[in-house]
């Protein structure tokens, strides 16, 4: 099981929420489809429109929101997806607020080393992701065709 160090229950049994943040390129409608698509998969959905090769509004907004609520104890461990070592402060400001952080990544996706030494626990999560959703891994089922 992935989420073994939570003592090993599934996720689904005690998450409350699920967020999902991307950019992408392309016109509104295609944005909307990939919102629209992140939501039947039962997560709130942060797709925000790329204005340029490396967006940083996803990375702000993910930051301000994990920390935030973080600050307002609305949880005790959380997942983060991700293998950007620019998540390190964030990663270590919300363990000074007494929260644990699992990091998951997609190894494929690149991994900064930095990131891995700080969470809680860190799973590579390629692989039981594909198998998990029945995909061999050659596209990314949350993409818009």
């Amino acid at each position: 099981m992935v989420f073994d160090p939570l003592h090993g229950e599934p996720p689904e049994e005690f998450a409350i929420r699920w967020h999902y943040y991307t950019a992408l390129q392309g016109d509104a409608v295609k944005v909307d489809l990939v919102r629209d698509r992140l939501h039947e998969l039962g997560f709130d959905a942060h797709v925000f429109k790329k204005t340029s090769k490396k967006s940083k509004g996803v990375d702000i907004s993910l930051a301000r929101d994990f920390l935030g609520h973080a600050y307002k104890d609305d949880f005790d461990a959380a997942v983060l997806v991700a293998g950007d070592a620019d998540f390190v402060p964030l990663v270590e400001d919300v363990k000074r607020l007494g929260k644990q952080v699992f990091v998951l990544v997609f190894r494929s996706q690149g991994l900064g080393v930095e990131l891995r030494r700080h969470a809680d626990a860190f799973i590579d999560f390629e692989t039981k992701f594909f198998t998990s959703w029945g995909n061999s891994g050659q596209t990314k089922p949350w993409a818009a065709p």
